[in-house]
């Protein structure tokens, strides 16, 4: 059973996103809480798998609130909010959050959210991967983040230039002809190198050092 803590100020909202969840047999919410200092203090308390983080909540807002939960070493985070502006997106992802979505998604989308952040994999919508890609493509100078990438051998290399791509493991294992336990261990080492906490900030980091590019192969 995948575990949730539920993070907005709207009453109705929380009780919406309680029924969506709560009707899916391996999902269920453990708690609510209506403003970032409750949520990081819930999270801390309940221990859930993932927390549905609004972003502009009383105390403290959701980035902050997300900042705090990554760093005790919590709850995966999905942001849900009705604002999809850029700084929002990337300020999310650069604060640990493991997804984004808008509030006007699919229910099966948010149930979806919910799984593959429970799992440690990346969770964006195809508009915000968009936009993502075409702010760190207009970057003039990827060079000081190449730097980051100095520990990781050839073939991880080649490993997170897919995961930057968006494709599961699965996918990578088809693509590079490997097994998805042996793409799966070059993640794990990767992130361990790198110092990053799941595969959304792989992704970033993909786009930041410069070695993926749209419409272009992998940098070496």
């Amino acid at each position: 059973m995948i575990t949730v803590l539920l993070a907005d100020d709207q009453p109705l909202v929380r009780a919406g996103l309680r029924a969506l969840l709560d009707a899916a047999e391996d999902l269920t919410v453990l708690g609510e809480a209506a403003n970032g200092r409750e949520a990081v203090r819930l999270a801390a308390e309940l221990r859930p798998d993932v927390v549905l983080m609004d972003i502009r909540m009383p105390e403290i807002d959701g980035l902050e609130a997300t900042r705090r939960i990554v760093a005790a070493g919590g709850a995966k985070v999905v942001v849900v909010t009705t604002f999809d502006l850029d700084e929002y997106v990337y300020e999310a992802l650069r604060s640990g959050a493991s997804g984004f979505l808008v509030k006007d998604a699919e229910p099966a989308e948010l149930r979806h959210a919910v799984r593959v952040a429970a799992r440690g994999d990346a969770l964006l919508s195809p508009g915000v991967t968009r936009r993502l890609i075409e702010e760190f493509s207009a970057r003039p100078d990827p060079a000081p983040g190449r730097a980051r990438l100095a520990p990781l051998t050839d073939r991880e290399r080649e490993v997170l230039a897919r995961v930057a791509e968006g494709l599961s493991n699965l996918q990578i294992a088809e693509r590079l002809h490997m097994s998805p336990a042996t793409v799966k261990t070059h993640v794990n080492r990767m992130m361990a190198k790198l110092a990053v906490h799941d595969r959304a900030q792989l992704v970033v980091l993909g786009y930041e050092s410069g070695l993926v590019r749209p419409g272009l192969p992998p940098a070496r």
